[in-house]
């Protein structure tokens, strides 16, 4: 969502995005608007003058005041970042940039204020606990004291860490660091920084880009090379595997070289013999052959023939087969080598392109036992079929994805695959719970309800039917079955 602003001949632009997965706000000197997919959310704006921005205090949220008394909120709490519009005169919302947020209709402005008593007094009767002093501290300062030792340190030591965290936290130097889960912004030393400015609007702005950009970017890059791995260890399992047993059937004595001895040794077989010692004239050794009740040395012989011929086959196809394993390794490994080196979308789309992997990877989730959806960034995963329900299940989910059914009747399961360090929002919940409703036998009811839990807690039972399984500590939410949106 973008808000342009111009003064005199100078434009200003705020640039917010409120993706769940990737939230942040940016100020570029320039925007220009696409003249496909895009829309005006609030037309009422159109025209006003700004006149004032506030922060709201001790809380990731502010306000800009319009010449006509409307006002706009910017709610930046992480996953669930909206901007709410305030109708002068009105004290909660009547629009949202974010209409599946419903909760935040119900928000009022001063509800948000926070008026923190940061007096030793107030820190003293609370124990120093920090999570209670000032509640709205995030995870980066959070670990910053559990690595000063505050847990383990008196009142007096607490205090004297909690005032040296607010001094920096006033300190107008901004760095960017780059860890396993991503890049983040902070106001805390950082030994090894990837940025650091003191002017916010350039740290704001220089987040947005490693995030929407060069994290997106790493995100698609490092997807294309766990693929290429996948296919380069299976390719050389396959290879030591098939190169063992074309090694097993080589040594192995042909099944016609018995078919040989038994037919130049037919006058020595007493009629239903079971075990003969016969001289392998290709071994020069006694060996003793098996020979099957019922069936006459002959018979015995013509099937040792057509199984030495089928061997042949078998071999020729294994080796066949092992040739364009091989070839594929070494495509595999030149594309993996490739594209390690790739530094940016424009050559990974290129690359992508020339060598035809969209539409193979498009063709394979078609073939897949499942529907994909996504979510405000979380993926859905809803079962075709009672056996795809089985194999989404089974080879698809993690134990810390959310499971949903609807309750007590048949349908498909539904996953909402889990993203390190996110709760699953409620509207994200409820909507993966009308999916559930929709692809199930409640689809025509005006409301259903659907059960939910981890995935861990859902498990199938030896020999129960496709689809069904056993599921403990489930949750029931009613939702109106809703299908896919365009």
């Amino acid at each position: 969502m973008v808000i342009g602003c111009k003064d005199s001949d100078q434009e200003y632009f705020i640039r917010a995005n409120f993706l769940p997965s990737i939230s942040c706000l940016s100020f570029p000197d320039e925007f220009k608007r696409g003249k496909k997919n895009t829309v005006s959310l609030f037309p009422e704006l159109i025209g006003q003058s700004i006149t004032k921005f506030e922060l709201i205090p001790f809380e990731r949220a502010f306000t800009i005041l319009l010449s006509s008394g409307d006002t706009l909120l910017f709610k930046l709490h992480g996953a669930r970042c909206n901007m709410l519009y305030f109708p002068s005169g009105h004290t909660t919302p009547s629009k949202l940039s974010r209409n599946e947020l419903r909760d935040d209709f119900q928000i009022t402005i001063d509800s948000l204020s926070k008026n923190l008593d940061l007096s030793f007094e107030n820190f003293e009767s609370l124990e120093g606990n920090a999570s209670k002093f000032i509640p709205t501290l995030g995870k980066v300062p959070r670990e910053w004291l559990r690595s000063k030792g505050y847990i383990e340190a008196n009142l007096e030591e607490k205090w004297a860490l909690i005032q040296t965290l607010l001094d920096m936290l006033e300190s107008p130097l901004f760095s960017i660091v780059k860890h396993l889960e991503g890049h983040y912004l902070t106001l805390l030393p950082e030994e090894n920084p990837i940025y650091t400015s003191a002017d916010p609007i350039d740290a704001c702005n220089e987040l947005f880009r490693y995030l929407v950009v060069i994290q997106a970017f790493e995100k698609e890059k490092n997807h294309w090379i766990k693929y290429f791995e996948d296919i380069n260890k299976k390719s050389k399992a396959y290879i030591q595997k098939t190169e063992e047993k074309l090694l097993t059937l080589e040594n192995d004595a042909s099944p016609a070289q018995i078919a040989d001895v038994i037919m130049a040794n037919l006058h020595q077989i007493p009629k239903g013999s079971e075990t003969i010692e016969l001289f392998n004239f290709y071994t020069q050794k006694n060996e003793n052959i098996k020979l099957k009740r019922g069936i006459s040395p002959q018979k015995t012989a013509e099937n040792l023939y057509r199984k030495s011929k089928n061997r042949k086959i078998e071999l020729d196809q294994l080796y066949q087969n092992l040739s364009d394993k091989e070839a594929l390794l070494e495509d595999v490994q030149l594309k993996l080598m490739k594209i390690k080196e790739i530094t940016n979308f424009k050559a990974l789309k290129s690359f992508l392109k020339d060598h035809n992997l969209i539409s193979q990877q498009k063709e394979k989730l078609e073939q897949s036992p499942f529907k994909r959806f996504e979510i405000e960034g979380f993926e859905v995963l809803v079962g075709k079929s009672a056996k795809s329900n089985d194999e989404m299940l089974r080879y698809f989910a993690w134990k810390e994805d959310l499971w949903l059914h609807a309750k007590d009747v048949s349908g498909s399961h539904v996953i909402v695959k889990f993203k390190s360090g996110l709760n699953f929002p409620k509207s994200v919940l409820e909507r993966a719970a009308e999916l559930a409703a929709y692809y199930s036998k409640n689809k025509n009811e005006s409301l259903a309800p659907v059960i939910y839990t981890p995935v861990k807690y859902v498990r199938k039972v030896k020999g129960s039917a496709p689809g069904a399984v056993m599921v403990d500590r489930e949750q029931v939410i009613m939702v109106s079955p809703s299908g896919p949106r365009d």
